[in-house]
């Protein structure tokens, strides 16, 4: 059964629900997703209180009271998107594709970072000799 065969709520509607869409299927990939969401619910919330209510209404429990208010908001929102069956299904499938990678194991890591490493530098020396070699000509023909 595809998305599109699915009863679809509004997502206005959505948002106020309380249940929980696939519980237990992509559970990983949607947690970190909900908990990345609160991450920058947090820190808008905190901004917000320190950068335009302070100024304008001082350290008080009103100031204090609607950054709370904000934190709540997105916190919820975060809750509900990673519920909400659209995006759901697509970090459900997510955390299915990332289970099909074969993943290397250390020692293969360190090999590829060395080779990585390595390239790298070498291709550094050739264009800083290519750089100063340019220079060089460039400086006997007098264009500087």
């Amino acid at each position: 059964m595809s998305t599109s065969d699915l009863p679809s709520r509004p997502l206005l509607q959505e948002l106020f629900a309380s249940g929980l869409y696939k519980r237990n299927q992509g559970r990983m990939v949607r947690q970190l997703t909900c908990l990345s969401i609160w991450l920058v619910a947090a820190v808008a919330a905190w901004r917000c209180h320190s950068l335009l209510l302070v100024p304008k209404m001082g350290h008080t429990w009103p100031s204090y009271l609607v950054a709370v208010g904000l934190a709540g908001i997105g916190f919820w929102l975060g809750f509900r998107l990673v519920n909400w069956p659209r995006f759901a299904d697509f970090l459900i499938s997510v955390e299915a594709e990332l289970n099909k990678v074969s993943w290397p194991t250390q020692k293969e890591l360190v090999r590829a970072s060395i080779v990585v490493i390595f390239t790298i530098l070498f291709l550094s020396a050739i264009l800083f000799g290519y750089d100063a070699l340019w220079r060089f000509v460039f400086g006997l023909l007098g264009v500087n």
